[in-house]
């Protein structure tokens, strides 16, 4: 893991995981906590579902708040993609061979309409132009995706 590259994140990106960040550790740590105390309450450990759920739940919530930690502390702050070049950021419609028009945002964090710049679709459009044809090595098959449109 130590010769992997950094994760290149925008501002906007990094402020996204800080956000879910505390609000695991605050408010959601204290929930974790109390629901172990709660589930404590209601006798005998070894057939405690409620205590090995929620004990389980903190586990989960835990390794959540480690993996954030690590990606902010490893990632290296990019400047948001301007201009005419697909960048970390950028919101690109392309068009796939079969006509169909597609909007992502290039994005490490993730989520709705996010492409990870790790990915057949993300690593093809990076660098690239308006008008410009690339072919994304898919893993059910390579197609083609010409980009319209970088905002």
């Amino acid at each position: 893991m130590g010769d992997q590259h950094p994760e290149r994140l925008t501002e906007k990106q990094a402020d996204a995981l800080r956000t879910e960040l505390e609000e695991l550790e605050g408010p959601r740590r204290a929930e974790a906590v109390d629901a172990i105390k709660t589930a404590r309450e209601f006798g005998d450990l070894s057939e405690n579902f409620e205590y090995h759920a929620a004990k389980n739940e903190q586990g989960l919530l835990e390794a959540r708040i480690r993996t954030l930690r690590s990606r902010l502390d490893n990632a290296e702050i990019v400047e948001d993609s301007t201009g005419d070049t697909v960048g970390i950021g950028s919101v690109v419609d392309v068009d796939d061979d079969g006509g169909q028009t597609m909007t992502v945002e290039v994005s490490a964090v993730g989520g709705a309409g996010t492409v990870s710049p790790t990915s057949p679709l993300g690593a093809a459009l990076l660098g690239k132009k308006i008008g410009d044809v690339v072919e994304v090595a898919a893993p059910r098959g390579a197609w083609l995706a010409t980009i319209k449109r970088i905002h």
